[in-house]
């Protein structure tokens, strides 16, 4: 029971986290700042995939074994993604550009605690059997 409580847990925060980044989404397509500012026009597209996994992760977070493809999902996306940024990385340090490699942890850590948490597999239950 401590396992589901703290999978809960970890759902309700990761899914806070993205939801929280409807704020910069807003801000970037409110003031235009991805096209005026940065010339950045994949941020806010990067950023409105954030918004509705944060929704599913909180709806997760009630019954975790309910949900597991969702939380499965949402682990090896935040793997996947925080490799490609730290391919990235690397790439941006080859040309001289510094980067942080903050972002990368924080999603690899993100992706490898949601996969460590991921609820066991139900059984099927056969038909008639109860």
């Amino acid at each position: 029971m401590k396992r589901e409580r703290l999978t809960q847990i970890v759902l309700v925060i990761v899914g806070l986290f993205n939801l929280a980044l409807i704020y910069f989404l807003y801000m970037d397509l409110r003031h235009s700042s991805w096209l005026l500012e940065r010339k950045n026009e994949v941020e806010p597209m990067f950023l409105s995939f954030f918004v509705p996994v944060g929704v599913f992760l909180l709806m997760a977070a009630r019954r975790p074994s309910g949900h597991r493809s969702m939380i499965a999902l949402a682990a090896w996306w935040n793997i996947s993604h925080g490799v490609v940024m730290a391919i990235q990385t690397v790439e941006a340090g080859i040309h001289g550009v510094h980067r942080d490699f903050t972002d990368v942890v924080v999603f690899i850590v993100i992706g490898s605690v949601l996969l460590a948490l991921l609820p066991a597999k139900r059984e099927p239950v056969a038909p008639g059997v109860a």
